[in-house]
């Protein structure tokens, strides 16, 4: 339908500064005008409410953790990891707190350095030895017994630091006392009667060990440290 010259005439007036061509009103065309739409600025609205959202969920969480001892309990399932035989490898279902209580061997109840009679025997070509040697643990508290050159059994053949021969009831008890006071010593065990031992000096002898080193070796022995617990990844 035509529009009227009077009705065109009046909208050419209000056709805004700037807007020329096709789009200035004339009589029988003229413009709509719309909002530009604006889904891109909604949308990042949206995604930017969701993630405060997420953050403040995820913060709470960890103060709840914190509060609660949600950590510990997290530690405490770990305890129910058990170690695969033969793989190293955790697995569930182990009693974690028996292997945190684990010693690497069982602590063992020693004589006193008194108790022991110890018989000091060179079996090197170096003269003299067995008598210093027999004087040091003779200040540390040991019992002498004889002193002197080895036997042909072992004269000449120890080629270690020594060897620490006795009866087999002192396996357990003089022999790794007397051990810990020479390093590297082999030990072994005879049909001797009595509970005397025998420290034979080898080609590799160079000495005691410090009293330090001695005591430090004595108390690894009487109260052995807990073994480290395997890791878990379960």
């Amino acid at each position: 339908m035509a529009v009227p010259s009077h009705y065109a005439a009046a909208m050419s007036m209000l056709t805004p500064p700037g807007l020329g061509g096709k789009y200035r009103i004339t009589g029988n065309k003229y413009p709509r005008m719309r909002r530009g739409r604006r889904r891109g600025r909604i949308v990042l609205a949206v995604v930017a409410s969701a993630a405060v959202v997420g953050l403040l969920g995820w913060g709470s969480l960890q103060l709840v953790n914190v509060f609660t001892g949600g950590e510990a309990s997290a530690a405490g399932a770990g305890r129910d990891c058990a170690v695969t035989p033969g793989t190293g490898k955790a697995g569930p279902g182990s009693a974690g707190a028996a292997g945190a209580g684990a010693s690497p061997s069982p602590a063992m109840t020693l004589p006193k350095p008194k108790q022991v009679t110890v018989n000091v025997l060179n079996a090197t070509t170096r003269s003299g030895l067995a008598k210093k040697t027999a004087d040091e643990l003779k200040k540390r508290g040991f019992t002498i017994g004889d002193v002197g050159n080895a036997t042909p059994e072992y004269d000449k053949k120890v080629k270690g630091t020594g060897l620490l021969l006795g009866p087999p009831s002192t396996m357990d008890t003089a022999i790794p006392l007397l051990g810990t006071q020479l390093v590297g010593a082999e030990k072994k065990a005879d049909d001797r009667k009595g509970k005397s031992v025998d420290l034979i000096i080898g080609d590799g002898f160079k000495g005691l060990a410090s009293e330090a080193a001695a005591a430090q070796a004595l108390r690894t022995l009487t109260h052995p440290t807990p073994a480290p617990s395997p890791s878990r990844s379960c």
